[in-house]
């Protein structure tokens, strides 16, 4: 006998002693051992256990019952089947016992097993095979209506079953439904709740037939309405089918909504209650089918919002007066507090379904703001206090809505900006103040948090707001911080709505206001709950900002609010023993404090400093004491830091050498202020240990730390010209093994160019112009390794800068780079930066005399073999014509119109200057290079055309009001190459800046839209890619047009066959579909405007076109993943009511097998398309309620019965996770 059995044994014997005691302890242990993963029992085992504890279940001690039933769960997993049967059985047959106690411990024990059953999902039978066994049994408990507890347990039991495992019970669907409608009509209300939760549970795995043999029930007995009491209790059941399966309910919805709307009619506060709720989740799950019930639903709302029969609202005088009465009288309150008036529970679910509304409805923004806004401010006055939050929380939705509406139209250009949303806010302002300006000093705690929430809802939704209102919000935030019967989250709610409105707000604002302000303030410093202190801090921070801006600082009047606030923030700075988030806000804020007020401290500042530098060499402070330095540091008080310097710099250094990431960035920001700032207080040797970490900070591995160091080492340069012999040695190597990083751009090259510049102006021995050009481009001349293609334009601005800055010196290099260009000796990567270096030195400056052997040199590169070298060549003259306009351009015109062979290179030159010449200096050139430009339209290279229609664009925006017509015109011509080369044109005269354009191309973008229709594939295809640039960086511009043009778009997504060809290659014969292109091109677009006019879309529609392409080509089913992926975060809504039709084409994607013969690259698309589609799967699981989904779990099942499959799932699920969690983590 193996030790677990033998263990086993001794508990079981333990289990029928005479003492309760061992009774309990034994079953405690046994309870123990089963919920270890490694246990296993025999069968014997498992037999003598299950029976025990059936036993005991019936134990006369109730502790040890309850320890009973708590042991099947982890039983179920470790016995088998037909055990798990034997357990279910007799708990059945025990539910219906006489005995209360057995009964009610069975249920317990029935509702623990379905719990542990494993799902559908996992493979197993099991659950399925023990539902049919209790199902019987409980849909027979149920019908017998003598014993209604039996019942109701019966019912919980049922629910569950349903809940978690409705699938497995397919077969007794139409059973449970013909049990369950009766008791809709039961004399208990507790077993008609129970009934309406378990139908809410049957909707999501039942069949359609079945589904709609429920609804016509429903809807008949609705329109019947026997009685008040069963019409409530039907639309609490319509309410409960909606939220469980709205995707099913919506074509029923055109029969229902008229019902529940007439409802709303009838006087009884709990059947109007019902009709909102149902409401509400007709709103939440059936968002399309309601949408023409809206404006009713919303007059609806706006009516029983208000509807209190019971209550005089009077005028406020009134009310005043019954406010005294009712502190004089505090028990004539009850005489409003009948317990017999239910209009609240109306008004609340009318406040609920319009914040639904207000949700669901972001298209409907303006609309709100002028019919249910006011409305709503209105009822800010509302007496019950659980109504009134829900009133707020509605008008808080209505603001998240506009601040959402105005983060998507960020790059959108508001015309109306009258009717905009933020307009009527902005107008609403004073009203909204009114109605809470009371309420801020209103007894009820609940009631001032909530002021706060909307008041903090609405500084973020429109910034400055409340600047006029300041006067009028103090007495109510001095009296929430003083009055002693506010709690600590009171305060702390009141402190947050403080430090908000500080933030978005002027300083002046809040001037007048420090005497009753500050000292609420102060105290809150000194409380004892550490979350009051560390959230006062924050708020004391905003008020140094107002007690004197950095703007201000000249001004040299003592504040007498200092003393009081240093002397607050001084306490928690010195303290040990206090929480972390205390600590380094004290010493944020104390930095604030010596920024803004140092010369007022006096004697107070140098202790001060250095308990700074105690929390600089503090691990836990040390990078709150870095930025703290920083902000001293900058100010314009110039602080004396002394006294802190010799010791602090060390210290620094060796934060430099530190693996937290945003330490060395601080420290080095740090740095770079102290070099600047106090250049004359810094000795070398004090900076000696920190050039000795300087140079492992210029690697490429963190390029944002190396730009940093960089700025601090051009600030160095300029005020520190004595540590340079020594930095060249250490720093300049590093730099030039940055320079020739193919990594190297933006930011990180713009601060070496700044270094550069610096060094070489400081005329420092051996750092010369020729010193530093030499180890620069000697990596180019040397027969080392090649350099990557970036690193020779890095060089080549370089080269620039040094140029730039010592004109005369340069002259000579000038002539070199151009014999470099000329030379047929030298190589193809020396040709290539002299090129790019005479392109960069050409754009800043005319090239005087050697213009003329340029342009020669130039010309002949172009014959060069060599691509790199013709592109580089290319650049240099489109460069020169930005330095020399007047030399260059009319030559590159004449070459353009003479050299056919070299067009592309020519043009490409072109290019560039259009690029960067400014509007004034190309408008005498204008009408030459538009003739050329338009003789060039019908190229028969398409590479060409595509330069072309960058080179109109770019030319275009010179003179927009005299060209655009002009492009407009070209729309006609009867060449397709021309149409489509004008489309592609307007591609580059579209930015995500705001331009002198736009309003030109607002007004015509419709015409080069029209295309999207014309018979030549090509054309349709770039007026696609047209609209996808629009839609990405200018939304404004097509957003009122997208009722027109996306037809045409959604039609470009189907499949032609006219376009789709046979060619005959040897013996085989292959399929071409030239509308391929077109497809993508009209998907990529379908993708962009879900991103950004997710608003104007009609989601339905849209996922139609969708669904079609799950099954078209590998290109299309792949972008198709990626929007359903995208779809399934944005809108889960409408993608979990397409789930079935969604599931079938990724099911198709996922077992489709390719032919045994195919070459590799077919196998490896097959399963780039699997894994494709199962990250799809994975987004579409994170779709609330998914897992009700019967298709979607026996797709799930099919996956996991298919090892391939299931390994490949379980990969990208792990990827995702892990991808979700580098996202949340804090990478400084």
């Amino acid at each position: 006998m193996s030790n677990v059995t033998y263990h086993i044994s001794s508990l079981l014997e333990k289990m029928t002693s005479s003492d309760k005691d061992f009774r309990f302890m034994a079953t405690n242990d046994l309870m123990v051992e089963l919920q270890k993963d490694s246990i296993k029992l025999d069968e014997d085992s498992e037999r003598r256990v299950v029976k025990m504890l059936l036993k005991l279940l019936e134990d006369k001690n109730g502790e040890v019952q309850n320890l009973a039933v708590k042991c099947l769960g982890p039983l179920v997993g470790k016995v088998k089947e037909h055990q798990v049967e034997t357990i279910v059985d007799t708990l059945c047959s025990n539910m219906l016992s006489e005995k209360e106690q057995l009964r009610d411990i069975c249920s317990i024990g029935l509702k623990t097993v379905i719990s542990e059953l494993p799902t559908a999902s996992s493979g197993s039978s099991l659950a399925a095979n023990v539902c049919r066994k209790i199902t019987g049994q409980l849909t027979g408990a149920i019908g017998k209506r003598d014993d209604a507890a039996v019942q109701l347990e019966a019912l919980d039991i049922l629910s569950d079953m349903l809940g978690r495992l409705g699938g497995a019970l397919f077969s007794f669907h139409p059973s449970i439904l013909s049990c369950l409608l009766p008791q809709l009509t039961s004399p208990r209300l507790a077993v008609r709740k129970r009934a309406v939760l378990a139908l809410g549970h049957l909707v999501q795995t039942c069949n359609g037939n079945l589904f709609t043999e429920l609804v016509e029930h429903l809807v008949a007995e609705m329109k019947k309405n026997e009685s008040t009491s069963t019409t409530r209790t039907y639309i609490q059941c319509v309410a409960a089918v909606s939220l469980q399966a709205g995707h099913r309910l919506g074509p029923h919805l055109e029969r229902i909504v008229p019902l529940v709307v007439g409802f709303c009619k009838v006087e009884d506060d709990e059947l109007q209650e019902q009709c909102f709720q149902a409401l509400d989740s007709f709103i939440r799950r059936c968002p399309k089918e309601i949408s023409s019930y809206v404006p009713t639903v919303i007059d609806l709302c706006l009516k029983f919002l208000a509807y209190d029969p019971n209550y005089n609202y009077d005028s406020e005088e009134e009310e005043e007066t019954m406010e005294i009465e009712s502190e004089e009288e505090p028990e004539s309150e009850e005489e409003y507090s009948d317990d017999d008036d239910m209009s609240w529970k109306v008004r609340r679910s009318a406040a609920k379904c319009l914040e639904t509304l207000i949700t669901a409805r972001p298209d409907l923004l303006s609309e709100f703001y002028r019919s249910a806004a006011p409305a709503i401010i209105s009822r800010f006055k509302e007496r019950e206090e659980n109504v009134k939050a829900d009133i707020f929380s509605a008008y808080n939705a209505l603001l998240r809505q506009t601040r959402c509406s105005q983060s998507c139209r960020q790059n959108v250009d508001v015309t109306d900006k009258e009717d905009s949303p933020l307009s009527a806010l902005q107008k609403q302002v004073p009203l909204v103040m009114k109605s809470l300006q009371k309420l801020l000093r209103d007894k009820s705690v609940k009631s001032r948090q909530g002021c706060f929430a909307v008041l903090t809802e609405l500084t973020s939704a429109l910034p400055g707001c409340l600047s006029q209102h300041i006067p009028a919000l103090v007495p109510g935030l001095v009296f929430s911080l003083t009055d002693k019967g506010s709690s600590s989250n009171m305060r702390l709610d009141t402190l947050m709505f403080l430090h908000v409105l500080l933030s978005g707000h002027p300083p002046e604002c809040f001037q007048p206001h420090l005497p009753d302000l500050l000292p609420p303030v102060v105290t809150c410093i000194y409380d004892p709950f550490y979350k009051i202190t560390s959230e006062a801090l924050l708020v004391a921070q905003q008020l140094v900002r107002v007690i004197r801006p950095l703007d201000q600082t000249k001004v040299s009047q003592p504040s007498p609010y200092t003393k009081e606030l240093f002397s607050a923030t001084l306490k928690r700075l010195q303290a040990t023993d206090i929480d972390q988030e205390v600590k380094e806000r004290a010493l944020s804020c104390m930095g604030h404090l010596i920024c803004h007020l140092g010369d007022q401290l006096g004697n107070d500042l140098p202790p001060t400093l250095q308990l700074i530098l105690e929390r600089l060499r503090n691990e836990i402070t040390r990078l709150t004491a870095v930025k703290v330095l920083t902000l001293i540091a900058g100010s314009p008080l110039k602080i004396d830091l002394r006294p802190l310097l010799k010791d602090a710099l060390p210290i620094l250094a060796s934060f430099l050498r530190k693996n937290q990431r945003a330490l060395r960035l601080g420290t080095v920001s740090a740095l770079e202020v102290l070099v600047r700032n106090y250049n004359d207080c810094l000795k070398p040797a004090m900076l000696e240990p920190v050039l000795g970490e300087l140079p492992a900070l210029l690697a490429e591995s963190d390029m944002h730390l190396a730009q940093v160091s960089l700025d601090f080492l051009t600030s160095l340069v300029s005020a520190h010209p004595a540590s340079l012999p020594k930095l060249s040695a250490r720093i300049l190597p590093q730099l030039f093994q940055l320079v020739h990083s193919p990594l190297l751009q933006g930011g990180a090259l713009a601060s070496i160019l700044s270094f550069l510049r610096a060094l070489v102006m400081s005329h420092t021995p051996h750092l010369g112009y020729a010193d530093l050009l030499k180890q620069l481009t000697g990596p180019v001349h040397s027969s080392g390794p090649a350099l990557h293609k970036q690193a020779f334009h890095s060089v080549s601005k370089c080269v620039a800068t040094l140029a730039s800055a010592c004109p005369k010196e340069s002259n000579a290099s000038l002539t070199q780079f151009i014999q470099d260009a000329k030379n047929p000796r030298a190589g193809d990567p020396v040709k290539v930066l002299a090129f790019l270096t005479l392109a960069e030195i050409g754009r800043e400056r005319n090239l005087g005399n050697q213009q003329k052997e340029l342009k020669n040199v130039i010309l002949e590169a172009f014959a060069s073999p060599s691509e790199e070298v013709k592109s580089a060549a290319s650049y240099a003259l489109g460069n020169a014509c930005v330095g020399s306009p007047a030399d260059f351009l009319p030559f590159l015109l004449h070459e353009i119109g003479g050299q056919l062979r070299r067009q592309y290179l020519l043009l490409h030159s072109l290019k560039e200057a259009l690029t960067c010449l400014p509007s004034e200096e190309l408008r005498p050139y204008q009408e030459d290079v538009w003739k050329l430009l338009l003789a060039h339209c019908e190229a028969a290279e398409e590479g060409t055309r595509n330069v072309v229609a960058e080179c109109v664009g770019k030319l275009t925006l010179v003179n927009p009001a005299q060209l655009l017509p002009r492009l407009c015109k070209q729309l006609s011509s009867g060449s397709p190459y021309t149409r489509s080369t004008v489309v592609t044109a307007i591609k580059f005269t579209i930015s995500d800046q705001p331009a002198p354009i736009d309003a030109l191309l607002k007004s015509c973008i419709g015409d080069f839209l029209k295309p999207l229709q014309d018979t030549d594939p090509n054309v349709r295809r770039v007026t696609l890619v047209m609209f996808n640039s629009a839609a990405h960086n200018k939304p404004s511009l097509v957003r009122k047009l997208l009722s027109r043009f996306l037809p045409p778009v959604y039609e470009e997504t189907k499949v032609r066959k006219e376009l789709i060809r046979e060619v005959e290659m040897g013996p085989f014969k292959h399929t071409v579909d030239d509308g391929l292109d077109v497809r993508k091109a009209a998907f990529e677009c379908m993708y962009t405007l879900l991103e950004s006019c997710l608003d104007q879309l009609d989601i339905y529609e849209f996922l139609n076109h969708v669904e079609d392409g799950l099954k078209d080509h590998y290109d299309i089913r792949m972008l198709t993943f990626i929007i359903l992926t995208r779809l399934a975060t944005l809108c889960p809504g409408a993608v979990f009511q397409r789930l079935d039709q969604l599931i079938e084409p990724l099911r198709a994607t996922c077992t489709t097998k390719v032919k045994a013969g195919s070459v590799k690259q077919e196998f490896e698309k097959q399963d780039e398309l699997k894994r494709s589609a199962m990250r799809t799967i994975t987004a579409l699981l994170t779709i609330p309620e998914v897992e009700n989904s019967r298709s979607m779990a026996e797709f799930l099942t099919q996956i996991r019965a298919n090892p391939e499959l299931c390994s490949l799932m379980e990969n990208i699920q792990k990827d995702s996770v892990m991808v979700c969690s580098t996202e949340n983590m804090d990478i400084s």
